[in-house]
C-alpha cells in the first residue's frame, strides 16, 4: 500500500492506519502490511518504511509535527499544529482566476454573478469563484455565509485573524474559510464526507499562492467520534466559525455539543444564522444556556443574525441554575 503525507513531522510520531468507510484513521500497526510514506518535497531521509511487528515503529523526520497522511482523493485528519507561513506569492491557480478583481469594476455592477452553478464574489480585494452543486445543502451558498464574510471584512481590526487558528463547522462551499484564509488565518474547514470534494476544490482554486497559510479540509460529523478524531490535548482554535448550520433539525443537539467541545477557554465562536423555523429559535435559546452570547449584527433584509459567543464555565451554569 502506498500513502502520501501532506506534511512532514518535527518529532517522533507513530504511523498507523485503517480504512473505515472510505477514509483513514489511526489503528494498531498489526492491522496493516508494509507501508511507505512519501513527504511532499524531496529531502534526505524523507522516505519512511513502517513494518508491522506488533507495535508501530517510531520515526523522526524534519518538518512540522502531525503527520497528515492521505490516500489519493481521501481526506485524513488535519494537522493540529500551525505551519510556518507560506513564502511564495506566485499565483498557481487556473487562468480564469487571473480576471480583473471585482473591486475595480464600476460601482453600479453587482458583487455576485451567477453562471451555471458558479458564483463570483469580491472580498479583501480578491475575486473568489465558488462552484456550487444543487444536489446538496452543503454545496450551496447560504445568506449566513455571505453575511459573515462581509462582517469579517468590515471588522478585521476587531477580529484580527492574522496568524489565528480557525475551525469552521459545516463549511459547505468554503466561502467563509476562503475569506478567513485571505485575512491571514490558518483555517481548518470541516463538513460531512460527501461535501469535501467540492469544498476542497473551492478552497484550492481560491487560496493557492494567495494566502499566508494553506487551509486544511477534514471530515467532521457533529457529535460522532469528535473526541477521538480531534483530541483536545492537541487540537485548539482561536476561533470557531459557523454559518447557516441550523438546518438539519434532527442533529441540533449534536451541533450544540460539537460547538461546546471546540470552544475551550480562549476560543471565540462567531455564528451567522438565518432564522427559518421555530426549531431555530429553540436552538438559539439552548445555545444561550451554555454560551455567553453577544448579538454583533442584525441584517433585517436577510433575516440574518451574527452572534459572538464564548463558552460558559461550569461555575456560571451552576449559578444560573440556582437563580432560576
Amino acid at each position: 500500500m502506498m500513502y502520501h503525507a501532506q506534511y512532514p513531522v518535527r518529532s517522533s510520531v507513530p504511523v498507523h492506519f485503517r480504512q473505515p468507510e472510505g477514509y483513514w484513521t489511526p489503528v494498531a500497526a498489526s492491522k496493516i502490511p508494509e507501508a511507505t510514506v512519501y513527504l511532499p518535497e524531496p529531502c534526505p531521509g524523507s522516505v519512511l518504511s513502517v513494518k508491522t511487528s506488533g507495535l508501530v515503529s517510531i520515526m523522526e523526520i524534519e518538518g512540522r509535527p502531525g503527520l497528515n497522511v492521505q490516500k489519493k482523493g481521501i481526506v485524513k485528519q488535519p494537522d493540529p499544529v500551525k505551519p510556518p507561513p507560506n513564502n511564495t506569492e506566485e499565483d498557481m491557480d487556473c487562468k480564469d482566476m487571473k480576471k480583473e478583481a471585482l473591486s475595480r469594476r464600476s460601482a453600479w455592477q453587482p458583487t455576485v454573478f451567477y453562471s451555471l452553478g458558479n458564483e463570483t464574489f469580491s472580498f479583501t480585494g480578491q475575486e473568489i469563484n465558488i462552484r456550487e452543486s444543487l444536489d446538496s445543502f452543503g454545496a450551496v451558498i447560504w445568506p449566513g455565509a455571505v453575511a459573515l464574510c462581509q462582517y469579517l471584512e468590515k471588522n478585521r481590526e476587531q477580529f484580527d485573524l492574522l496568524d489565528k487558528a480557525v475551525l469552521e463547522l459545516g463549511a459547505g462551499t468554503g466561502l467563509v474559510s476562503i475569506v478567513a484564509s485571505l485575512l491571514g488565518a490558518w483555517v481548518t474547514a470541516t463538513d460531512l464526507p460527501d461535501v469535501l470534494s467540492n469544498l476542497n476544490f473551492n478552497l484550492s482554486r481560491n487560496t493557492r499562492g494567495r494566502c499566508r497559510y494553506t487551509p486544511q479540509v477534514a471530515a467532521l460529523v457533529w457529535g460522532q467520534d469528535v473526541k477521538h478524531d480531534f483530541p483536545s490535548s492537541i487540537y485548539s482554535y482561536d476561533y470557531v466559525f459557523c454559518a447557516d448550520v441550523v438546518y438539519h433539525h434532527s442533529f441540533l443537539e449534536d451541533l450544540l455539543i460539537t460547538m461546546q467541545y471546540f470552544c475551550k477557554p480562549g476560543t471565540t465562536l462567531l455564528w451567522a444564522n438565518k432564522v427559518r423555523f421555530q426549531s431555530d429559535l429553540c436552538f438559539i435559546e439552548n445555545f444561550k444556556k451554555v454560551f455567553n452570547v453577544t448579538l454583533l449584527e442584525e441584517i433585517p433584509q436577510e433575516e440574518v443574525w451574527i452572534y459572538q459567543a464564548t463558552a460558559k464555565t461550569s461555575a456560571q451554569m451552576r449559578e444560573e441554575k440556582r437563580e432560576n
